[in-house]
């Protein structure tokens, strides 16, 4: 006879048992006994402007939660108080936070102290009488760039949901958000010397029907589609984030991905065009073509794009960009003569180059995705490697610094399930939570010197098929709080069970109760085979978002809120030659559902099912 028992991972004495749950782990964490509990009477301690400022962001915090707000004082009281000390010596945006049941202390400078707020944020429990477990934290991140990608040239955001972003960027501790404003399918940006870009490029005539191949020939929905950002709104979205420690690094896309702006400045192109703003997806042959009058043109919109973004970096693209075009044209080829450039690909290097030297000579540095290596790369370029691991690993062998953003675990545009018809459509790919979490930025082939060459690590959201913010949000979440503790917490913290089971529920709720939407995982336990064979099996189970509740079916049948609530371990024995479908799905206390999980739990060679009768 075959038991299996199936459980969820439950810890003896969690953290979040005790009120301590943070996300991402922090470096140290020590509980004390007791808890700090908020009164009328509690004040906040603050002497500093910054110090100032970051108590009014705890007391909008507050405010929002509980409806209640601090009392701010520049000298400590005997006891009942929170206060912010501004200490040096701490490591690069640490902090110490230290909770007793007498006082709340966060100590750090700048960086540090606003990442020890969002911590304390993280740690209050309860809305009605809100309160903090005792604790010892000393915290510093483990990469200085700890970034997430946004894409809002297939589809534009509103700027309300990118300032949405921003605050749980900021509560997950990145400090990076790389805004991607340039595609084919629409230029996103207000550039005043060329106002085409938004009045023509900003716009396509239709997009695309469903999922690239869904159709042949493809159909679109006939409706205009744009929308764009303009400079006072895009400072807006840069001073927001930068009183949250985040810097907004713009990405315009060049020489490829550029059919947006031909259709604005034909001019631009190797050939007379016409071009339009593309409708669908994939790679297009049209890019910009490397003559004076092009080089003059980026030279101006960048000059504004830095007026706006004060980040040290820019971002210009490098990716997929053919090489038809240049290889047809005249120009083209004796500029590779006159340069004595090798070939097309020593023609995008120079490219780079002399976008890159414009750039240097203001102050600032590119970076740019791992196509950029090709043909030689620019003295003082970042690559963000993105085709797996292997342009950052010899950017790196070359002394150049890299941003770890491999296709295979940070692309979160990809599925969540491998059960693609229970999920929104998606570029392809899979992309689960456990595998996220499972990234280490730092690849064992490149020595110790080398790897510090490795300053972070960014998720990319690419929104072909993203048309909205929900979706966006569905996309993101949970899968950045994964990335976030890859960013943050040292290798020797991270525990994915305890991450997904323990700490994961409670800020899943936060979010929801924050009306943000995200993916809900499956419930804990459910096995993750498609079959399992014996003939006795106890299945435990655990909600995956706080307060949750599991519903399940033996039947074969849908589950849903009519059927049997999970309220103890589902114990089942299957006769010899059947089998039993066990299916769940988790519902949230707001309403949200997960996907129904499905397992096949066999003994034998089971019966074929009775098939109707047509």
């Amino acid at each position: 006879m075959k038991r299996f028992i199936l459980s969820a991972f439950l810890a003896a004495a969690s953290l979040t048992s005790f009120g301590q749950s943070i996300i991402p782990q922090p470096v140290s964490l020590q509980q004390g006994s007791g808890k700090f509990q908020f009164t009328n009477q509690t004040q906040v301690v603050a002497s500093t402007p910054e110090a100032k400022r970051l108590a009014g962001l705890l007391n909008q915090y507050l405010k929002k939660r509980t409806g209640a707000e601090l009392k701010i004082v520049s000298k400590a009281p005997a006891s009942n108080y929170i206060a912010f000390i501004e200490k040096t010596g701490l490591p690069a945006e640490g902090y110490e936070l230290k909770a007793t049941p007498q006082s709340v202390q966060i100590s750090g400078k700048d960086a540090g102290l606003f990442y020890g707020l969002q911590s304390v944020m993280q740690l209050i429990t309860g809305d009605a009488k809100p309160e903090i477990a005792s604790v010892t934290i000393e915290d510093h991140p483990r990469f200085g760039y700890r970034g997430l990608m946004m894409d809002v040239g297939r589809h534009y955001m509103p700027l309300s949901f990118i300032k949405q972003m921003i605050d749980e960027m900021a509560m997950l501790k990145f400090n990076r958000f790389h805004w991607h404003l340039t595609e084919d399918q629409g230029w996103r940006l207000e550039i005043k010397k060329y106002p085409k870009l938004t009045q023509v490029g900003a716009y396509r005539d239709e997009t695309l029907i469903g999922a690239y191949g869904d159709r042949m020939p493809q159909q679109f929905d006939g409706i205009k589609y744009g929308g764009f950002y303009t400079q006072d709104e895009a400072r807006e979205v840069v001073k927001y984030a930068a009183e949250r420690h985040i810097t907004v690094i713009p990405e315009i896309e060049l020489p490829g991905h550029a059919t947006a702006a031909l259709a604005a400045y034909p001019e631009l192109g190797c050939t007379p065009g016409p071009f339009k703003v593309q409708t669908t997806w994939g790679v297009h042959k049209d890019v910009f073509c490397p003559k004076e009058e092009t080089f003059q043109f980026l030279e101006n919109v960048l000059t504004e794009v830095m007026d706006i973004f004060p980040s040290p970096y820019i971002h210009i693209g490098g990716d997929e960009c053919p090489k038809d075009r240049w290889k047809e044209s005249e120009f083209c080829q004796n500029l590779i003569k006159k340069e004595n450039l090798k070939d097309e690909h020593g023609l995008q290097s120079y490219f780079i180059r002399r976008i890159e030297k414009f750039l240097n000579s203001k102050g600032r540095n590119i970076i740019g995705w791992d196509e950029i290596l090709e043909g030689g790369l620019a003295p003082n370029a970042t690559v963000m490697s993105w085709r797996g691991e292997e342009g950052g690993i010899a950017a790196a062998k070359e002394n150049h610094d890299v941003i770890m953003s491999p296709n295979g675990y940070v692309y979160i545009d990809h599925y969540q399930s491998k059960d693609r018809k229970q999920e929104p459509l998606a570029i392809g790919g899979f992309l689960p939570l456990e595998k996220v979490y499972s990234y280490n930025p730092t690849p064992k082939e490149l020595t110790a010197e080398q790897q510090k060459h490795i300053k972070g690590v960014q998720a990319n959201l690419w929104t072909e098929y993203i048309p909205t913010a929900g979706k966006a949000q569905y996309m993101y979440f949970p899968r950045a709080m994964a990335l976030a503790e890859v960013a943050w917490s040292p290798l020797n913290r991270k525990d994915f069970t305890e991450f997904s089971e323990q700490r994961l529920p409670v800020y899943l709720r936060k979010l929801e109760k924050r009306n943000l939407y995200f993916r809900v995982p499956d419930a804990i336990g459910m096995p993750k085979e498609d079959t399992l064979r014996g003939s006795q099996f106890t299945i435990n189970l655990k909600a995956p978002v706080e307060g949750a509740k599991i519903y399940y079916t033996i039947d074969g049948y849908m589950p849903s809120e009519a059927t049997y609530p999970y309220s103890k371990p589902i114990s089942l024995t299957i006769p010899q030659n059947r089998r039993v479908d066990l299916k769940t799905i988790v519902v949230t206390p707001a309403g949200h559902r997960s996907i129904v999980s499905t397992t096949t739990l066999v003994n034998g060679t089971p019966m074929p099912d009775k098939q109707p009768k047509k």
